[in-house]
This record gives structure tokens, C-alpha cells and sequence, in this order.
């Protein structure tokens, strides 16, 4: 079993992704996480995130572990657990910079890729690019001003800010966050994250 659910940043993709999984019974995988292992990383060793050689010089003298769980992610960035500092500001900052490097897709790509099925895969192309012959695919998307609203009660930035950077983090990954051409598309504006695991565990039970 593999399932793959790309969408916007803060679509619910995350959410979505671990309530089916846990509803299956199997891990989910944040591609995410290791675009924003790589910026951390990369931020507190004083590297312009522009420099794609010098991130993948970081990367292989400092390893990042991503470990799969139905419950949630945890990512090691050089032996160290650092999963509760990939959503600080100044990694939303820089991730869609260092996502933009092909170099540094390649990488994340082939972590991914080295992981065993069954899981559900969630990202930006994790149904194009990554997983193209997953056989579920689906793309959750929700207007700029419902995903500010949502992201606003997780952070202490003001809605405005954070839609302003939604809507520049959409421009910056439009390469990546187009559907696959067989997903699934739900804009899930009004619907409850548990409507869209619902939604999704139908449509997956429906395949048989």
C-alpha cells in the first residue's frame, strides 16, 4: 500500500496524512521535514540556503534521519532530535529556497525512496515526481486566507502576515504543486480535517 497527498502549504496535508494513517495502521512520511532538516541545517552552519553545494556538503557532514511513524515524524539532524525546531520562522523563511534546488530535491528524493512500503507519503510531488506509480493519489488545497487562519492559531504571527507569506511560498513552489493527473483533488476550505481523512479512507476502502 502506498498512498501520496500533495497539496499547498498548510492544506492540512500533515493532519490528513497521519489520521489515515493511523487509520491504516501503517507510517506517514512528511517530505516536508527534510526540506526544512536541510534549512536548518544549513541556517545554523551560516550558509546562504542559495548555495546548493554548500547545503549538500552540510548534509553529508551532518546527517539528517527522518523516522516514520503513524502518529508523527522525527527527524535527527546530526544525532540530535530537532523535530520541534523545522516550523520556526525563519526555516518558513527559507525552505521554498532550498526546495527550489534541484540538487537538494534529489537528495530528499532518495531518502524517500529508500523507505519501505506501506505508508502514506505527504508533500508537494510526492504523486508526480516521487511516488508517480503510487497507485491512491490525492491533493488537498484550501484558499490563502483559510490556511492563514488555520496556521495562525498554531504560531503567534498575525493571519494577514501569514496568509501575505502563504500566498509568496504558492508563487515560489508553483513548479511543485501542480496535481497528478490520476489524484484525487479536495479543497478542503470547508471541510474539517476529519471530514478529509473520512473522505480519503472511502475512496482508499472503495480500491479494495
Amino acid at each position: 500500500m502506498m498512498i501520496t497527498i500533495d497539496g499547498v502549504a498548510a492544506s492540512g496535508k500533515s493532519t490528513v496524512a497521519s489520521g489515515v494513517a493511523r487509520a491504516l495502521g501503517v507510517p506517514y512520511v512528511s517530505s516536508g521535514l527534510l526540506y526544512r532538516a536541510a534549512a536548518l541545517s544549513g541556517l545554523e552552519a551560516g550558509l546562504p540556503l542559495s548555495d546548493a553545494r554548500a547545503l549538500l556538503a552540510q548534509l553529508g557532514q551532518v546527517p539528517v534521519r527522518l523516522e516514520a511513524h503513524p502518529e508523527g515524524n522525527r527527524v535527527w539532524i546530526g544525532g540530535v532530535e530537532r523535530t520541534a525546531d523545522l516550523h520556526a520562522s525563519e526555516v518558513d523563511a527559507g525552505v521554498s529556497t532550498v526546495a527550489g534546488h534541484p540538487e537538494i530535491r534529489r537528495w530528499v528524493d532518495s531518502q524517500l525512496q529508500a523507505l519501505p512500503a506501506p505508508f502514506v507519503a505527504e508533500g508537494r510531488d510526492m504523486g508526480t515526481n516521487v511516488f508517480p506509480a503510487a497507485p491512491v493519489k490525492f491533493y488537498l488545497t484550501a484558499s490563502p486566507r483559510v490556511r492563514a487562519l488555520r496556521r495562525a492559531q498554531e504560531r503567534p504571527e498575525e493571519a494577514s502576515a501569514i496568509e501575505a507569506a502563504l500566498i509568496e511560498r504558492d508563487r515560489q513552489d508553483s513548479r511543485q504543486i501542480v496535481p497528478a493527473a490520476d489524484a484525487t483533488v479536495l479543497d478542503t476550505s470547508d471541510l474539517s480535517a476529519q471530514e478529509v481523512i473520512d473522505r480519503i479512507l472511502k475512496a482508499v476502502a472503495a480500491r479494495g
